[in-house]
């Protein structure tokens, strides 16, 4: 039998349609991967909607009020239509739509970066993100987290631009972006770090300084807000180790270090099945591996992350669940701790971006959605490793990307109907 010419010539486009449609399913059947999505807007970005739509100015001057953790400003874009008589479902579809303005600049980023590689491949990694129970979830329900990504990955896509041109607009556009990003979700902030860590092997020492008095200005409507109205909705209460104990801010990094390590290689595990990486680790250096071992081994004596947290990722839960204790969660965090130190060998770049994300997250607890679909993100476009362009090499890589994803769904869907 031929092959159909028209499925041919339209394949690419029929798998996004499907994978849209797949969207548009879970947002009619409430789809709820993630599990606290749903809660988390029906109980804290609803009522903020509700309470900006009647009066801005209250709203905001009380906003520790609602206990919300994250920026308000993406809330006051939705109170908009609130306020116009949109209803709170049409408000989600219109969020929808926008969230898949991360899976476009993706695409655009990949495209630039790996110019010379099939742009069927990479339309099909980046319409992977359809397939992220994080992207699916907070898509569905309207989340911060996703609209500052897309600035995020905008703000990165000005930074690929700048590393192959080396032109100041880019620089500009890098920052603004970014910080947009950062008013939408706090956490991009640091990487601020990353792109400066750049600059500053190009740029001279008085453009530098223009650099940081632009981010300074942009910055001073959130200082206002947050140090001088003394809203610092930021520390809003985490659940702690019983009901009665809440918990904001932790600097306990030893927590940090080894459950987000650990949420790394899970969403790395798709590139890792590669037969030159088991040659390429004879190549770490000693002092590499020692630092790594030494930063694991402390972090293990200090560890005490427990389960009435919520979230821990992945393995910290599987630990947990069949074994009751964090023994199988300390084997796969050396692991990681060995995998991040084979990226980062000889490679500042990489270690960098480790630091931060590490950095990033200075509330108590440690949610997977964080670092889902970040990871996939920054793995093809700041991440500096042959492994990434090796694998859109073979469109037969991407199937394991989608395997990868549609096990993670059903791994979501097993631990949802477990807590239900």
């Amino acid at each position: 039998m031929k092959d159909n010419p028209f499925l041919k010539q339209n394949k690419t486009f029929l798998i996004f349609l499907f994978l849209y449609l797949s969207l548009i399913f879970g947002f009619y059947i409430d789809e709820n991967l993630n599990y606290g999505a749903i809660g988390d807007w029906l109980h804290t970005d609803k009522p903020v909607i509700e309470a900006l739509s009647k009066d801005i100015k209250k709203t905001l001057l009380g906003y520790e009020s609602f206990g919300h953790r994250h920026s308000p400003l993406y809330l006051i874009f939705l109170s908009f239509f609130h306020k116009l008589n949109f209803s709170l479902d049409l408000i989600r579809f219109l969020h929808l739509n926008l969230s898949i303005l991360l899976i476009y600049y993706f695409y655009k980023c990949l495209t630039f970066k790996f110019d010379q590689i099939d742009k069927s491949i990479l339309l099909l990694i980046s319409f992977s993100l359809f397939l992220s129970p994080t992207f699916r979830s907070l898509s569905i329900w309207p989340s911060t987290r996703i609209i500052g990504m897309i600035f995020f990955v905008m703000s990165i896509f000005e930074f690929l631009k700048y590393q192959k041109f080396s032109k100041e607009k880019y620089i500009l556009k890098n920052l603004v972006f970014l910080i947009i990003s950062s008013y939408v979700s706090p956490n991009f902030s640091v990487f601020v770090l990353y792109f400066f860590f750049h600059y500053l092997k190009k740029e001279n020492f008085i453009s530098i300084i223009k650099y940081l008095i632009l981010c300074g200005i942009l910055s001073l409507p959130a200082f206002y807000y947050l140090f001088i109205l003394d809203i610092n909705f930021l520390t809003a209460a985490t659940p702690g180790s019983s009901e009665e104990e809440k918990i904001g801010i932790s600097f306990n990094f030893a927590n940090k270090i080894l459950i987000i390590s650990s949420i790394i290689l899970f969403h790395l595990l798709p590139f890792l099945f590669n037969k030159s990486i088991f040659s390429e680790f004879k190549k770490i250096k000693n002092f590499n591996l020692i630092l790594f071992l030494t930063i694991f081994l402390s972090s293990l004596f200090y560890f005490n992350y427990v389960p009435n947290y919520t979230g821990g990722g992945v393995f910290f839960q599987i630990s947990h669940y069949f074994f009751n204790n964090n023994y199988f969660f300390y084997f796969v965090s050396l692991i990681s701790m060995f995998i991040l130190c084979f990226f980062s060998n000889e490679n500042l770049n990489n270690f960098l971006i480790f630091f931060i994300l590490v950095i990033s997250n200075l509330q108590n607890t440690i949610y997977h959605k964080y670092y889902d679909p970040l990871i996939l993100i920054i793995f093809f476009t700041i991440f500096s490793h042959y492994l990434s362009k090796n694998f859109l090499i073979k469109k037969n890589n991407v199937y394991y990307l989608y395997f990868f994803y549609i096990c993670f769904i059903c791994m979501r869907l097993i631990k949802n109907y477990i807590y239900i």
